[in-house]
């Protein structure tokens, strides 16, 4: 029993498969083959729609081709997709983008997605236990939430939208403490209070804003 690759100096008739197919051999009689096909998480055709709107898209697989099908189901005809791949052959596609004026986001599953990882802009890894090792990146996501990845990416983008807001509030806030300040209208009392209050509602507006953020995208 093995690949048809094992079996075939018996069969000539059984064609050489992508390694998805285990085949059965009795008595020098081929009785048959299994087919083992690869099973992908529930949502992840939506969120790669969701992303391919606003970013451009490519899988580097170290496996076989023998998932491209499927692969061009769930990613559309347009997307580069490149099997066998290398550790080597990822990082150098990875700087090849770099050299093109993108900047790059890698999500990578494993130890040969190190390099690419490391040299890409922002490197997720992907892990089902985050006691297990996972490789060097800039942030470890669980392998059960990767559908959410559109959705942390949308999250992401609106961090700069809260960053700016907060830096307009605290100006506005020593705009409106400089004026009081040079009329000399404020006791050191009220202004001894009105200093941590102003630093507290900038941290509290920038919690109900990030939470605000998060719960409408989902998270």
């Amino acid at each position: 029993m093995g690949s048809a690759n094992f079996v075939n100096g018996d069969h000539e008739l059984i064609t050489h498969d992508t390694g998805t197919s285990v085949h059965v051999v009795m008595d020098k009689i081929h009785i048959g083959k299994y087919n083992v096909q690869n099973s992908y998480r529930p949502g992840i055709g939506e969120m790669i729609t969701n992303i391919k709107t606003t970013l451009e898209m490519f899988v580097l697989s170290g496996d076989n081709d023998s998932e491209r099908t499927n692969l061009q189901k769930i990613f559309g005809t347009g997307t580069v997709l490149r099997f066998n791949q290398s550790p080597g052959q990822k990082l150098d596609f990875i700087k090849d983008l770099q050299l093109q004026g993108k900047n790059v986001l890698m999500l990578g599953d494993g130890l040969n997605d190190a390099g690419a990882l490391m040299q890409s802009q922002v490197g997720i890894a992907v892990s089902e236990n985050s006691a297990r090792f996972s490789p060097a990146s800039d942030a470890i996501l669980d392998g059960s939430h990767v559908h959410l990845l559109d959705k942390l990416i949308s999250y992401a983008r609106a961090g700069k939208k809260i960053v700016m807001a907060s830096f307009i509030l605290s100006i506005l806030y020593n705009i409106v403490g400089l004026s009081f300040a040079v009329q000399g209208t404020l006791s050191p009392m009220i202004a001894a209070i009105l200093m941590p209050a102003s630093s507290i509602s900038i941290v509290l507006f920038v919690s109900l804003y990030a939470a605000f953020a998060a719960r409408t995208r989902g998270l």
